[in-house]
């Protein structure tokens, strides 16, 4: 074990994997000769060569689609999203053609697309969004949204060695803050299921990404005044495990919802719904959700704090309802 950032996590992983199966290539803008925006890929095209670390024409279509058709013949390709808000650009080839090739001819199609998102550092409207709403009712994509290094290594070894599209959700504002005891060796954590990332016995916060911490500092504040939250780390969403969201809230008889993306439509909504619909025996109080505002992603570093989720929200909404 050694003490790791997320995004060190995520690169050795990638590393560990395509020294294992040489099938494995990564493709996106920038990701070789300047290692990836964010130097997630730096020193891989040096070890791994041109034609395995592969810097591609700015067009997130082209990159997808690349990905899409040598999926399709046994590669195992992996692309590099510079920032998930671009990847609206290859829309069509997500949704339409990698997602539902499964279900059209039945073959394998093994792919990732890397997709460092979110806000929390006045990126702005273009570079700040949490897409992970949008993808999760297209039906063929499994979307992944680690928030450890652990895990960020673990699943994006299970991303790639998945015989379906796998969506990646890099939070940026993870990448260098978070650090945590990584294994050396080579693993996977499998998709599906959720981690309890804090015991309690008051209310229940369900959260994924960075959200996650969020959750857990908001719990160490709430602690302070007695009230036991557990926070759940879904993992990833689809697939989504709703066993482990329903065990904890029947343990503790509140819930609270929280995500990064919009509150209308968010996946956040989804959950809540399914909390109110199918655990309404369990609940002592309503369902809460905590989300960032209907609006772009302001660049004012204010704004932004007043848009996205805080610490002092998830106190302010979990107080209320543990006295409900």
């Amino acid at each position: 074990m050694a003490e790791k950032t997320y995004l060190q996590a995520i690169s050795d992983g990638l590393r560990q994997e395509m020294e294992r199966d040489e099938r494995v290539y990564l493709i996106g803008e920038d990701i070789g000769v300047f290692g990836g925006a964010f130097k997630v890929t730096q020193g891989l095209q040096e070890q791994f060569g041109e034609w395995r670390v592969i810097d591609s024409p700015l067009s997130e279509t082209a990159i997808v689609a690349a990905c899409t058709g040598s999926a399709i013949v046994g590669m195992r390709p992996v692309a590099e999203m510079q920032f998930a808000d671009f990847v609206s650009c290859a829309w069509d080839h997500l949704t339409t053609v990698s997602a539902k090739q499964r279900y059209r001819a039945g073959t394998a199609i093994p792919m990732v697309v890397r997709l460092p998102c979110g806000g929390g550092f006045s990126g702005g409207p273009f570079h700040s969004q949490m897409y992970d709403g949008y993808f999760a009712h297209c039906p063929g994509l499994k979307l992944a949204l680690p928030s450890t290094p652990e895990d960020a290594k673990g699943m994006i070894v299970e991303a790639i060695r998945d015989p379906n599209p796998v969506l990646f959700f890099e939070h940026k504002h993870l990448y260098r803050r978070v650090k945590g005891e990584v294994p050396d060796e080579l693993y996977s954590t499998p998709f599906g299921k959720a981690r309890v990332a804090r015991e309690g016995t008051d209310v229940t916060v369900v959260a994924w990404s960075a959200m996650v911490w969020t959750a857990l500092d908001a719990a160490e504040e709430l602690a302070k005044e007695g009230i036991s939250v557990e926070v759940i780390d879904l993992r990833t969403i689809a697939p989504l495990d709703f066993e482990s969201v329903a065990a904890s809230v029947a343990r503790t008889s509140k819930a609270v919802v929280l995500y990064e993306d919009t509150r209308t439509l968010g996946f956040g909504a989804e959950i809540a719904a399914r909390i109110a619909d199918e655990l309404f025996e369990s609940l002592d109080g309503p369902v809460k959700r905590i989300a960032s505002a209907d609006v772009p992603i302001p660049f004012s570093p204010p704004l932004e704090k007043a848009v996205l989720p805080q610490v002092e929200d998830v106190v302010r909404e979990v107080r209320e309802l543990a006295n409900w």
